[in-house]
């Protein structure tokens, strides 16, 4: 397995990942060029029509946590199959929608679904495969959903032009029928846990594969309890009625705690990563920055027009530069992030406040030369995504990588569910997007500020000064002499 690490076939797993987040997000990012068409199709409010845009990435990321038990019981192959089937027939059923209520079930949660379990997909096998340039592959892979943004917002606007909005969503969907091409490179280092069950079954069976219930019944103490399941043992003892039984309530009580035991451990796993301070700020970050930065994507091109910049959405939209400087920050950042002095947790919180910055600053320039301009800082920090991944190694370690990482998306994805409908309803109240962005700007400061609070060394150094026992005085002049050396 070590030799498969950071080798020729691990940036093959790299090029597929690529394709299939650029497959699957492409037009769930480019989706503020079909933002202005739903509003001129359906005539509903802007935020009720903004749900669309936000379910789709944001059911992505709160399906997280289930996603990711797909992919490590069944394979990052099977699940990445399968998402290509949601994608397409979710995009295509959207091209016959009547209403924005089925568009909300048919792009907002079936391609939602389907681009959750390709994100949890892609992500599992690059880190499986990486150990020592990590953070450039997931900077590479991730860069595959700006990439998508870009091009599918071109081709969208293009298509629309030309088949209109249902020809558009039409071909959108049959382009990602590809990601079933890509799960094929999806090798896995090792067997999912769905066939080491299946296959630890099959090793202690010694019998024919189904027995009839008076064969087990009959059999010897001795040959049947090695077989035995908690529900057979359960009935055996009860059909039985042999003496000295514990009660019948006694039994299917023990029975149930035994099958909820591992829900149980769970949901203490999930427990345990709570009382870590850094990764309970890290997810109060995440779902601020959530709230606040993902509205820009979907709005920009409204708020031009409605500003009156521009009479139809440009040649290159808004949503193309923002698309564009994302992959580009992804780069950045995923390549700063493998230098050893710099430390991730700072380096992502920095970002988080200067994206909040940035969209403080929308309401003030009310030029197309500005706003692109921020369109372009905006992508550029938010590029911090391809971080998640490998911070989230570094606090819980590779092992847990699949359940910690699902909770931490959890909480972005309910920050980008709920920022666009509420950015939205700030613009019915007020009929300006001057309120809703110092809202999302002050979101967003404020999730960069805690982190980066947490993230400080004072608080390891503490941690250790408390679990140290007390020394001599004699001792302790003696060291704080050569804290003091050290500094100088």
């Amino acid at each position: 397995m070590a030799a498969s690490l950071d080798g020729g076939w691990s940036w093959v797993i790299v090029l597929a990942s690529f394709m299939a987040q650029l497959l699957a997000f492409g037009s769930p990012q480019a989706v503020g060029v079909l933002y202005p068409e739903w509003l001129n199709a359906f005539h509903e409010g802007k935020g009720m029509t903004a749900w669309v845009g936000s379910l789709v990435s944001g059911v992505a990321l709160i399906a997280s946590p289930l996603c990711s038990a797909c992919v490590d019981n069944f394979g990052a192959r099977p699940v990445t199959i399968f998402s290509g089937v949601m994608v397409a027939g979710g995009l295509m059923l959207s091209a016959f929608a009547p209403n924005v209520s089925f568009l909300i079930f048919s792009y907002g949660i079936v391609v939602g679904i389907g681009c959750g379990l390709v994100y949890a997909a892609t992500l599992t096998i690059t880190c499986q495969y990486f150990d020592k340039r990590r953070g450039l592959a997931l900077g590479i892979v991730t860069t595959g959903t700006s990439a998508g943004g870009f091009l599918y917002a071109t081709a969208q606007n293009e298509l629309i032009e030309l088949l209109g909005l249902d020809g558009c969503l039409l071909i959108v969907g049959a382009l990602a029928l590809n990601l079933m091409a890509c799960a094929g490179p999806m090798r896995p280092l090792n067997l999912p846990g769905y066939y080491l069950k299946q296959k630890a079954a099959l090793e202690h069976k010694d019998g024919p594969l189904y027995e009839k219930p008076i064969v087990i019944i009959e059999t010897s103490a001795a040959d049947s309890s090695a077989h035995k399941s908690p529900v057979k043992e359960l009935l055996i003892s009860m059909e039985t009625g042999e003496p000295g039984a514990e009660p019948v309530c006694t039994q299917v009580v023990r029975v149930i705690k035994r099958r909820l035991r591992p829900h149980a451990d769970y949901l203490h796993t999930m427990a345990e990563y709570f009382q870590d301070r850094t990764f309970t700020a890290f997810c109060i970050s995440i779902f601020l920055f959530s709230l606040g930065a993902f509205p820009p994507v979907l709005f920009m091109e409204d708020v031009a027009q409605s500003e009156g910049l521009i009479e139809h959405v440009a040649i290159i939209p808004l949503v193309s530069i923002v698309a564009v400087a994302t992959g580009m920050g992804k780069l950045v950042l995923g390549a700063l992030v493998d230098v050893r002095w710099v430390s991730g947790l700072l380096l992502y919180a920095l970002t988080v406040i200067c994206s909040g910055v940035a969209l403080l600053l929308v309401p003030g320039w009310k030029s197309y030369v500005g706003l692109q301009v921020l369109s372009a800082a905006l992508g550029f920090f938010s590029g911090n995504w391809s971080l998640t991944s490998y911070i989230t190694t570094r606090i819980v370690g590779i092992e847990r990588l699949g359940q910690a990482h699902g909770v931490l998306m959890c909480f972005g994805g309910f920050g980008i569910m709920l920022g666009p409908p509420v950015v939205g309803w700030f613009f019915d109240w007020t009929q300006s997007y001057d309120l809703a962005f110092y809202f999302s700007g002050s979101c967003v400061v404020l999730g960069g500020v805690i982190l980066f609070l947490a993230a400080l060394p004072c608080w390891d150094q503490r941690e250790k000064a408390s679990n140290v026992p007390a020394v001599d005085p004699d001792k302790q002049s003696l060291s704080d002499c050569d804290k003091v050396a050290s500094v100088a």
